[in-house]
């Protein structure tokens, strides 16, 4: 039986570790999950679920909600209970790096991990957040993200980060990260340039900076949580948004189903714009290809994710 509306704890991981409670008697048996807190508006089930059916494996994905005080252990849990790995949303992303066995190159620089691999019994932590967002701009616009000139809303957290590091991993021509506190910005900023000696600018997210900015930017990406709520404002003030102009590309990593104040923004202004439902899909394309060692059915996992929740 499917679980994919299903909400499961840390605790029920752990009685799955000693090989008794809820968790044990689903089938096909559990091998994947995503942890976060909260969870249950995660659509990644119903996308790696059918990606696992596809795959002809005995296995399912479910969610599990797991507190900032539960991840050390939860973590532990998933070799006993024999999982194949996790994906990690909010607040788990950063928190969980000291806790890997583990880090690749791009999620240390990134500084946060949103997928876990169990390779014989050892926690290896990646990100696709990055990645993700490529491939959903060449996607969506045709252009491959290491042309544009990019300035990336809330840059210097969470996905935001993994974006712009992704950016200056690509040698972007230029890279401007708009932030509430530009000293987090600023800061991020050197991070990047001493690791990889890519020049990134960083500005404060008001109408006056942005004005300037916005002149000389080809991509715009929405990477603050503006949009996730129904009635949010544009992460763009509304000075700034008149800014916009035909030559725009505007992405919005948020994906609510709907049109989002900054879409609505971008399109009356004339921009090719969308949503985050490519990098949603990437980014777990992207999971599933690391979990299995194989390239993923990135068809089946984009129709069942297009496909409204029950």
């Amino acid at each position: 039986m499917s679980n994919n509306a299903a909400v499961f704890s840390a605790a029920d991981l752990a009685l799955l570790a000693r090989g008794e409670g809820p968790l044990k008697t689903l089938q096909p048996p559990v091998r994947l999950a995503i942890f976060g807190d909260p969870v249950a508006h995660s659509a990644s089930p119903s996308m790696q679920n059918a990606a696992l059916k596809v795959r002809g494996l005995e296995a399912q994905y479910v969610r599990i909600r797991v507190t900032p005080e539960e991840l050390p252990d939860a973590l532990r849990n998933l070799a006993p209970a024999g999982f194949v790995g996790v994906s990690l949303t909010i607040p788990h992303k950063q928190s969980s790096l000291p806790l890997m066995d583990e880090i690749s190159r791009e999620a240390h620089l990134m500084g946060a991990i949103n997928t876990v691999k169990v390779v014989e019994g050892k926690l290896h932590g990646y990100n696709t957040d990055g990645p993700g967002l490529s491939a959903a701009i060449r996607e969506e616009f045709g252009i491959p993200l290491k042309d544009l000139r990019v300035l990336i809303l809330g840059g210097a957290g969470g996905a935001g980060r993994a974006i712009t590091v992704q950016c200056a991993l690509e040698g972007c021509p230029s890279i401007t990260i708009a932030n509430r506190n530009p000293a987090k910005g600023q800061s991020v900023a050197s991070e990047i340039h001493q690791s990889l000696g890519k020049e990134v600018s960083s500005l404060s997210l008001e109408a006056e900076n942005l004005r300037t900015s916005l002149s000389s930017v080809d991509l715009i990406i929405n990477a603050t949580p503006l949009g996730m709520k129904s009635g949010d404002p544009s992460p763009l003030p509304h000075q700034s948004g008149g800014l916009l102009s035909p030559h725009h590309l505007v992405y919005d990593t948020v994906y609510s189903g709907g049109e989002t104040a900054l879409l609505w923004q971008a399109r009356g202004m004339g921009a090719r714009c969308a949503s985050g439902f490519s990098m949603l899909l990437h980014q777990g394309v992207l999971q599933n290809a690391l979990w299995f060692a194989e390239p993923a059915p990135v068809e089946t996992m984009r129709a069942t994710l297009a496909t409204p929740r029950g």
